[in-house]
């Protein structure tokens, strides 16, 4: 699924679902809010890794990985 990450100001960002699944995420942006990246992942864990090496962050921890690891389909939002 695709996610997209918004920059509303210089500390201010968002990381979302593209689509009716980040729609609720989106509503909460400030009006300049700027998309600024777009990535394809196949469950949570694998979009926060692709997050986290695109800010430069290091690698992405997760106290719920199993979870994370579900793929969207599994979960039925494809």
């Amino acid at each position: 699924m695709k996610h997209e990450l918004w920059i509303e100001h210089e500390d201010g960002q968002t990381f979302c679902l593209a689509g009716p699944h980040g729609d609720s995420a989106r509503s909460l942006l400030e009006p300049r809010a700027k998309l600024a990246w777009t990535c394809e992942a196949s469950c949570h864990f694998e979009a926060m890794t692709k997050y986290y090496e695109y800010m430069d962050w290091g690698e992405y921890r997760s106290d719920y990985p199993d979870e994370g690891k579900k793929a969207y389909s599994e979960l039925g939002w494809e």
